[in-house]
């Protein structure tokens, strides 16, 4: 027995199919503005308007950057970019080494999800009247999955801000519940207040919180994390990311820390994750004992 196709039935590939990517009409627009980066790893910039319905900006680009030059990527700073609006979700996704975005405005969840060694600075429209400090620039779960890079945040973060991050660093002035969560490298600042269960699963990395108020504590959760008093070490890592947080955002919240640091610089506790604390006495053990 055999059935028979109608000729209306398609058996092998007749037309093109529609791509998600399609659409992305802006990812295109940065590839093509950056084509002599790509080719010569020459400078490029550029400034763009970007609404909510523009997600994973960048995304396409970073792909073309680790195509062509694999985890090396270009030369820091060399895609220099500024967009200004409300980014929609996973704005700077995966952004490879390389790219500089500067977003003048706010965005939506997943910001920085899987960055990759870029740079991404966020604050708000010049037009805002409100004061950064004080209110939400970036949605919930920021920099979700970061291996390397930096970020620059001019105000709040929602919920679980650097969930799972493993080496990227950042500086942000606020964070909602669940900062840090299942944290395993890098290093985050928080030059503000957190939500509860802090630091609930983190396992490595260090987070730097600054408390002026002492009500830091009862939002930690101790599980695996210890709080320490800041050495010389601390103090000059602090001082070093916060230069660069005023630099990159005109931050007045980072602006009156260092004016005052003699002062405001013992107001950081640090969370250190207890079993990454030993791994790095252990190592520094080692290198002391080759070095004798």
């Amino acid at each position: 027995y055999k059935e028979e196709v109608s000729e209306d039935v398609g058996l092998y590939k007749q037309m093109r199919q529609a791509h998600p990517t399609d659409d992305n009409l802006l990812d295109k627009q940065l590839i093509e503005t950056a084509n002599i980066s790509l080719e010569n790893k020459m400078p490029s910039t550029g400034s763009f308007k970007i609404i909510n319905t523009d997600r994973a900006v960048g995304a396409m680009l970073s792909y073309e950057i680790s195509t062509k030059y694999k985890k090396e990527g270009l030369p820091e700073d060399t895609i220099h970019y500024k967009f200004k609006g409300s980014a929609g979700q996973s704005f700077g996704a995966f952004g490879a080494n390389g790219i500089k975005f500067e977003l003048q405005g706010e965005a939506n969840d997943y910001f920085g999800k899987g960055l990759s060694g870029g740079k991404l600075i966020i604050y708000p429209s010049k037009e805002a009247h409100y004061k950064a400090s004080e209110n939400i620039i970036i949605g919930n779960v920021a920099l979700y999955g970061a291996t390397s890079g930096e970020a620059y945040i001019r105000g709040l973060a929602g919920e679980r801000f650097c969930v799972r991050n493993s080496g990227a660093k950042t500086v942000v002035e606020g964070v909602g519940d669940h900062g840090c969560e299942y944290m395993t490298g890098g290093l985050a600042i928080i030059l503000g207040k957190t939500g509860r269960n802090f630091a609930a699963g983190m396992s490595g990395g260090v987070a730097y919180v600054y408390d002026m108020e002492n009500s830091f504590p009862k939002n930690v959760n101790k599980e695996m994390v210890e709080l320490e008093d800041l050495e010389d070490e601390d103090l000059s890592t602090l001082n070093y990311f916060i230069e660069r947080h005023y630099k990159y955002t005109h931050s007045d919240v980072a602006k009156n820390i260092l004016d005052n640091w003699e002062v405001s610089s013992k107001f950081f506790v640090k969370v250190m994750p207890g079993d990454y604390k030993r791994v790095l006495l252990e190592r520094k053990n080692k290198i002391e004992k080759v070095n004798v």
